[in-house]
Order: structure tokens, then sequence, then C-alpha cells
């Protein structure tokens, strides 16, 4: 599974890049708000950073105005992915623009019936929301599990893109039911690699090594 680095943070996503993390990264309008900079500006040096997608995400809500900002957004570099609502004006601006060869990504996902319609609208990504789902006692998981036996149903191309990660076990229950993508913020991330356990038995082969009296170097 690929890992998408949610945030506008250009520090974090370079620190994520150098380890071999960031297989591209994903912003929104809170995401840069929460930057204190210019999207332009921003976009570009978080594109500078990865060859991979990095979604970039319009803020007009009518057709013809999304697929004008998106050609905007593209613009900024070659590997800008437009970022449209899952709205009945955000797939015509997405059939327009992947009909053009640019890559979109449909957020915004809440029911398998929509990431159905994006995928025939041609999406690149779909991003189902599955923390925001938990977070009203729905099934964030179940939803990517029914996308993805949607998709292998008829063979659709759009990649599931799971979003709204919340926590390392989402992490872990999106990957074990198969979606190409998890979008991630830094600190869950970083989380992956903890576990009590490995603390504590790197203590005790601490302690113990400390009694050998030995130095390796």
């Amino acid at each position: 599974m690929k890992f998408f680095v949610d945030t506008a943070d250009v520090a974090a996503i370079r620190e994520l890049a150098e380890l071999g993390m960031v297989d591209g990264v994903t912003t929104n309008p809170s995401l840069i708000l929460k930057s204190g900079r210019d999207i332009v500006e921003v976009t570009r040096e978080i594109c500078a950073i990865t060859d991979g997608p990095v979604s970039a995400e319009v803020v007009a809500t009518e057709a013809a105005a999304m697929v004008a900002e998106g050609r905007r957004l593209a613009g900024i570099a070659p590997n800008i992915a437009i970022k449209l609502p899952l709205t009945w004006d955000g797939l015509k601006a997405c059939k327009v623009l992947t009909g053009e060869g640019r890559m979109v990504n449909v957020t915004l996902c809440f029911s398998a019936n929509q990431a159905l319609l994006a995928a025939k609208a041609g999406a690149t990504f779909i991003s189902p929301f599955i923390g925001r789902l938990d977070d009203i006692n729905l099934d964030g998981a179940g939803l990517i599990a029914d996308i993805r036996t949607i998709y292998d149903n008829y063979g659709f191309r759009t990649q599931i893109l799971a979003a709204s990660i919340r926590t390392v076990n989402h992490v872990a229950d999106v990957a074990k039911i198969g979606a190409d993508i998890a979008t991630v913020p830094p600190e869950i991330i970083r989380k992956l690699a903890h576990h009590p356990l490995t603390d504590a038995g790197l203590a005790t082969f601490l302690k113990d090594w400390a009694k050998t009296g030995q130095k390796i170097l």
C-alpha cells in the first residue's frame, strides 16, 4: 500500500520523504490555512519534494469554475492531482479534466454509490473519509471494503485512497482490505513505528549490554 502524507507542512514532508515514506501528498483548504502560506507557493515546494501525486483542491462549487481552477492548479507542476468534491458538479468537472489527461482526486466520499459514480466519471483517485464515518458510528473500513469489491467486480482503474485516517489501527485496517493508498497525517505515520513491547525489549537489551562492559565502537 502506498502512503500519501496528509499535510501542507513542508518540513514534515521532507523528513518522511528522506525515509522513503512518501508516495504522494494530499492537501486541502484547511491544511493550507494551517500552513499559513500562499497556496501556489507551498504547493510548488511540495511538488519539488516528491515525484508522486500532490493533491491540490479547488474551492469553486460550480462545474465550469471548478474546471478553470483545476487547470490553474494543474499548471503549478506536472505531478498535481486536482482535488474535486463528490458533488454532481464535481463529477462533471472530473469528466472534463480527466478527459484532458489530468489526474483527479475526488474527495469527500461517504458511500459506495458515490465511489461508483466517481469511477464512472474517470476519477484517478477516490477518497473515502473513514474517520468521519467512524465519528458518527458508521463503519469507515466497511466502506473501503465495499468500494474494493465494486471496483474489482467491474475492473475500474480508479485507485482507492483511504482518507480521514485518525489512528494507527485505521492504517492496518485499510491495508488488510486492499486500499491502494492511505493518506496519513505525519504524526500517525510516526506512531506506526511504536510498540510498547519494542520499547521494553530494547530497554532490556541495553541494560544487559551495559553489564557486559563492552563497546562496539
